[in-house]
């Protein structure tokens, strides 16, 4: 009778505390093994992470990172509807997806456009001001739109110079071939894909030309940010590994083939990109998270982008841009 008793409890003891603890440890563990998902694009300092992922740098790090592929303005939809951690993105473009519900927190910058963001123009078309009274497409509130802008007020023309068409990016090839369409914007590989569209067509302003006006950032949801710090502080520590990769001589032909690979392009194709963009070491961007105005500092340069959205109705509100900057994980390094 004793040992039924006792049996009985023990039992009891089983359901009410031992099982409760192990499903516990089940569900900790479950949840541990959540990977960080990042979606990416098609740009080279993005692109670049690829190296990375093949040579399996995260999983030695013991980093379970999960990297999706998406043309852009698809990634930034996803990161607004919550369905990836983080995105990478312009610093500008930050602003929109933040005021649309999608908030993030820049805590890294890759490097900026020294010329692989572009206009794209028809042959015979030499200069912006060969555009007044001309359609150019671009897609509307994003980095190219903002880059034709502050070039033609540069060349002293007025918005209502052109016909803006709004389009995707990636599909800026057909819009060129369009009849109707005497110019685009695009960055690298695109722009690339639009220049073979129409022969003879070229790049007649670029980012070369205003160097710190796209910066290209890792934006992540701030919650993910706080929750899983450590993990994002190795990401970002892992950039300068990247970076040299690619920067030096001896490795960066593997670097090239991988990327190159990625953007489904050929090595040779893809090797005069990385003139186009700045890659950016964490002591470089350390430079650049200092808070200054104009397009040296990261904060100056989105303040602008912010201007220019608010002006333009990406969005109702201007933006609070400080709070979409977080220097920390960059200048814990």
């Amino acid at each position: 009778m004793a040992s039924s008793i006792l049996k009985n409890v023990l039992s009891h003891l089983l359901y009410k505390v031992v099982l409760p603890i192990v499903a516990l440890g089940f569900s900790l563990s479950a949840h541990a093994a959540e990977p960080l998902t990042i979606g990416y694009s098609d740009w080279p300092g993005w692109v670049a992470w690829q190296v990375a992922i093949d040579k399996g740098w995260f999983k030695a790090a013991n980093l379970n990172v999960k990297f999706e592929w998406f043309d852009y303005s698809a990634s930034m939809d996803a990161f607004t509807a919550g369905k990836i951690d983080a995105v990478f993105m312009t610093n500008g473009d930050t602003l929109v997806t933040g005021a649309g519900g999608g908030r993030s927190k820049m805590i890294l910058i890759t490097d900026y456009s020294n010329g692989n963001d572009m206009i794209i123009a028809k042959p015979g078309i030499k200069t912006l001001t060969d555009l007044k009274g001309k359609k150019v497409s671009v897609e509307v509130g994003l980095v190219e739109h903002l880059l034709l802008r502050n070039g033609m007020k540069k060349a002293g023309m007025k918005a209502g110079d052109i016909d803006i068409v709004n389009a995707k990016t990636n599909e800026m090839p057909q819009m060129l071939a369009s009849p109707d369409i005497s110019a685009v914007g695009a960055w690298e590989p695109i722009a690339g894909q639009a220049r073979k569209a129409v022969p003879g067509s070229k790049a007649i302003y670029t980012s070369a030309d205003e160097p710190g006006l796209i910066y290209d950032v890792l934006a992540v949801n701030p919650a993910s940010a706080k929750e899983h710090r450590a993990e994002w502080l190795k990401v970002v520590k892992m950039w300068n590994k990247v970076v040299a990769y690619i920067e030096d001589p001896k490795t960066q032909p593997d670097a090239v083939k991988i990327m190159a690979a990625r953007s489904g392009v050929s090595p040779a194709e893809y090797l005069p990109l990385l003139k186009g963009t700045k890659l950016l070491t964490l002591e470089e961007g350390k430079k650049i998270y200092v808070k200054a105005n104009g397009y040296r500092s990261l904060y100056g340069s989105t303040e602008i982008a912010n201007t220019f959205n608010w002006y333009n109705k990406a969005y109702g509100l201007s933006q609070n841009v400080s709070s979409y900057i977080d220097p920390s994980f960059t200048n814990d390094q």
